[in-house]
């Protein structure tokens, strides 16, 4: 599988000709979505979920079909009838030819006075786990892990922590659309071999940057 980082909290994962999006919101390109055969949405905050960018994504394939939680999903399936799938945690699905896991309930807690929402993160084909907005663990080992590591509901304790707990092989900078190149040395160096948890290869890609997963 080859992944490729877009802005943000956006990846693509691409096998065999075909190519599968995450949380292509309004922190990342505007074509991020365009040429994918699936879509896959965490969440309804505007930095994870584009209106705009999802529509102009499946007009552009009529193939392309999109998997998310309710809240999404009742904002676009009108516009596209029976192209839009409404998935929650412990569902299994297969999406352009990948297998995917739904895992997650909730996004992380912001402030107590802010209502929390519905955040879903997906497996996919067993191996790299997108959580969107909140530390869920998956319950199984995963390879690699889109690291959200810097956002308003988290701290470096937390991120550190969660990495523990999943304990994957490798992580990958995920949700950094807000750091300026000084916090991008600072994350990089807490997270690196020379940080709390030095068995961990963690890697920024950059916008654009693409690596092969096995």
């Amino acid at each position: 599988m080859k992944l490729t980082k877009q802005g943000h909290a956006c990846v693509r994962v691409e096998r065999h000709g075909r190519a599968l999006v995450i949380d292509p919101g309004g922190f990342t390109e505007p074509d991020a979505a365009v040429g994918a055969d699936a879509l896959l949405v965490t969440h309804e905050h505007p930095d994870h979920f584009d209106e705009g960018r999802l529509r102009a994504a499946l007009e552009a394939n009529p193939a392309a079909e999109v998997w998310t939680l309710r809240s999404v999903a009742d904002r676009i399936s009108t516009a596209f009838p029976g192209r839009v799938h409404t998935v929650g945690d412990g569902d299994t699905f297969t999406a352009a030819g990948f297998e995917v896991e739904v895992h997650g309930e909730l996004h992380a807690v912001i402030h107590p006075d802010i209502p929390r929402i519905t955040n879903v993160g997906y497996v996919v084909e067993g191996r790299l786990f997108h959580p969107g907005d909140a530390f869920t663990v998956p319950g199984r080992p995963v390879e690699s892990l889109m690291l959200p590591i810097h956002a308003p509901w988290s701290k470096i304790q937390e991120v550190l922590d969660y990495v523990r707990e999943v304990a994957p092989a490798r992580t990958f900078s995920l949700h950094d659309g807000l750091l300026s190149e000084n916090g991008f040395t600072v994350y990089d160096r807490l997270l690196g071999a020379g940080g709390p948890v030095p068995d961990v290869v963690h890697r920024r890609l950059l916008p654009g940057e693409s690596t092969e997963l096995g």
